[in-house]
C-alpha cells in the first residue's frame, strides 16, 4: 500500500512539473506553479522559510521522500530504471555498495564554494530540478510542441480551431548540447544502477541525506524473519541495502519502498525508529555502539546543519518582418557590452547568485525574448534579445513562475517603470540615411514614448527624419530593435543596464 501511494504522488508530482516546462499556453502556471516552488534548492535560494522547514520536518520524519515523490529529476530516473528492469533476467540486478563519502561531500563542497563565489554556471549544472528543467525544455518540449503543430495541421484542415500552431526553435546550441549530455549520462546511470547520480553526485541528495539518518520513521529489518535471501539488496535501486547484514544507509534511503515488496518473509517494513536488540552493529552502516555512535550522529548532525545554515544564509531570434517581395535576411544579434535581464531582476548580480538555469522562464515567455546566456560565467541562465519579439509592457509571466528569486513577481504597473536598459541609435544603419526613405518605425511603435523622429539637418525641415532616444523615459523593452526593418542588424538596439532603475 505504501508503494502504491509513492508511486501515485511521485507520478502526480512529475507529471505537474513536466507540464510547467511543456506549457506554451501560460495557463498551467496558475494552477500547478507551486510544484515548481517547493523544490529544495530553488526554495533555498529565494530563502521560502516555510517551504524550507517543511521539507526538513518532512525528511526528518520519513527519510528522503522529497527525492522519491517531488524531485522530477529522480522520479525521471526510476522511470528509466523500471524501463530497463522489465527486460528478461533484470528484475533483481542491483546489489548494495558502500557510500562514497569523498565523492559525495566533495561535490557539496564545491557546489558551496561556487555558491559563495557567485559562478552561477556551475551551480546551474549541478541543481536537480533544474536540470530536469533544462531537459524537459529542451528535449522533451519540442516533441510536445511538434505534436501539437500536427493535430492543429488536421484541426485546420476539418475547419476547427481547437489548436493552433506555434514555432519550435532552438534557443541556445551550448543549453541543448548540455541537456542532451546530461540526459544520456543520468539515463545511463539509472539504466544500469539506478539511483547512482542521486547519491553520489546531487547535492539536494547529500544534504537531505544528512538529515535522513535521524528519521522518525524508516526502513527496519526483522532480523527474526530474515533468512538473509539477499533479494531487498537486489532490487534496492540506491544500493543503501546490505539484507545479508541487516543493515541499511539511511543516508541513502530514498524511501522508495520497493524491498517491502520484494522480501517474501515480511521481514521489512516501514515503521518507527527503535533501537536494535542485538547485534554489534547498529542500524547506521559502518557505526559501531555506544560512545563512537553518538559521537557520529551528533557531528553528522550537526554538519548537516551548518551545511543547510550556510547555504541558506548566503542567499538572503529572427522575426521576420518584410511587407515587400525581397528576400527576407534574418537578423542578427547586436554586440550588446552589457546583458539584458527581465524586469523584476534587479540586477545582473541577482540573477547570476539566485538562478538555477532551470530555463522556465525561457520555456514560458510568449514574445520568445528570453533565451539561455552562452556566457560562461552566467551560463543557461536568461538573457533578453530582441530578434524574434520585443519584451511587451503588458506581459509578467517569466517574474510569475521563477521559483528562486531571480526574477521577482512584479504587476503590469510595476513593469512600465522600471528600465533594464536603453536604446542606442546606430546611424550607419538607419534607412532614412541608408535608403533615402521615411521609416519612422521605432518612434511609432515605443510604448514609452522615448523616441521622436528629427530632421538630420537642423537647418532643412524636409531633410530625412532620423530617431532621437530620450534614455530617461526609455525602459529597454526592445519594440524598437525588434521591429526596425534594417537588416541584418537593426538600426537602433538596446544596451543593458547592470542595476534596473524605477522611472
Amino acid at each position: 500500500m505504501l508503494r502504491k501511494i509513492r508511486l501515485t504522488l511521485a507520478v502526480l508530482f512529475f507529471i505537474a512539473v513536466t507540464a510547467l516546462f511543456l506549457d506554451f499556453t501560460g495557463t498551467i502556471h496558475a494552477w500547478l506553479g507551486w510544484t515548481a516552488k517547493i523544490q529544495f534548492l530553488p526554495a533555498l535560494l529565494v530563502l521560502n522559510v516555510g517551504v524550507i522547514v517543511a521539507l526538513v520536518l518532512l525528511t526528518l520524519l520519513f527519510g528522503r521522500i522529497y527525492c522519491s515523490v517531488i524531485c522530477p529529476l529522480g522520479v525521471m530516473q526510476d522511470i528509466v530504471s523500471w524501463i530497463s528492469g522489465k527486460r528478461k533476467k533484470m528484475k533483481y540486478r542491483f546489489s548494495y555498495s558502500p557510500e562514497r563519502k569523498w565523492l559525495r561531500y566533495g561535490v557539496l563542497g564545491v557546489f558551496i564554494g561556487n555558491l559563495i563565489a557567485g559562478i552561477g554556471s556551475f551551480v546551474a549544472v549541478l541543481a536537480p530540478y533544474s536540470t530536469y528543467g533544462r531537459i524537459a525544455s529542451n528535449l522533451f518540449a519540442p516533441l510536445y510542441r511538434w505534436g501539437n503543430n500536427l493535430l492543429a495541421y488536421f484541426a485546420e484542415r476539418a475547419d476547427s480551431y481547437a489548436f493552433y500552431e506555434t514555432e519550435v526553435w532552438m534557443k541556445g546550441l551550448p543549453t541543448f548540447l548540455i541537456a542532451i549530455l546530461t540526459f544520456l549520462i543520468i539515463g545511463v546511470l539509472a539504466w544500469r544502477n539506478g539511483r547512482t547520480y542521486c547519491n553520489t553526485i546531487c547535492l539536494v541528495g547529500t544534504v537531505l541525506g544528512f538529515l535522513s539518518r535521524f528519521s522518525l520513521f524508516r526502513i527496519t529489518i526483522d532480523e527474526s524473519k530474515c533468512n538473509r535471501c539477499g533479494l531487498c539488496a537486489r532490487k534496492c535501486k540506491a544500493a543503501c541495502m546490505d539484507g545479508k547484514g541487516h543493515q541499511v544507509d539511511y543516508s541513502r534511503c530514498v524511501a522508495c519502498m520497493d524491498c517491502i515488496g520484494t522480501c517474501k518473509h515480511g521481514a521489512i517494513g516501514f515503521r518507527l525508529r527503535t533501537k536494535r536488540k542485538k547485534g554489534p552493529m547498529t542500524e547506521y552502516t559502518g557505526q559501531r555502539t555506544g560512545s563512537e555512535q553518538a559521537d557520529n550522529t551528533r557531528r553528522s548532525f550537526l554538519t548537516a546543519t551548518a551545511l543547510v545554515t550556510a547555504t541558506a544564509t548566503l542567499k538572503a531570434q529572427e522575426k521576420k518582418v518584410d511587407g515587400g517581395l525581397a528576400a527576407i535576411v534574418d537578423k542578427k544579434i547586436p554586440g550588446r557590452a552589457t546583458p539584458i535581464v527581465p524586469p523584476g531582476a534587479k540586477s545582473l548580480r541577482n540573477v547570476a547568485t539566485h538562478c538555477t538555469a532551470c530555463q522556465l522562464c525561457v520555456s514560458v515567455c510568449p514574445n520568445d525574448v528570453l533565451r539561455p546566456s552562452t556566457d560562461l560565467k552566467t551560463l543557461m541562465q536568461p538573457e533578453a534579445s530582441y530578434e524574434r519579439g520585443y519584451c511587451r509592457p503588458e506581459c509578467t509571466k517569466c517574474s510569475e513562475v521563477c521559483p528562486a528569486g531571480a526574477i521577482l513577481k512584479i504587476t503590469v504597473a510595476d513593469k512600465s517603470a522600471i528600465q533594464i536598459g536603453h536604446a542606442v541609435w546606430v546611424k550607419e544603419n538607419c534607412v532614412p540615411l541608408t535608403d533615402g526613405v521615411d521609416c519612422g518605425n521605432c518612434a511609432r511603435h515605443c510604448p514609452a514614448g522615448a523616441i521622436q523622429m528629427v530632421p538630420s539637418d537642423p537647418d532643412e525641415d524636409d531633410s530625412p527624419r532620423i530617431p532621437v532616444v530620450n534614455t530617461e523615459r526609455c525602459i529597454g523593452c526592445g519594440a524598437c530593435e525588434n521591429l526596425c526593418p534594417a537588416r541584418p542588424f537593426s538600426a537602433i538596439y538596446v544596451e543593458g543596464h547592470e542595476r534596473h532603475r524605477i522611472i
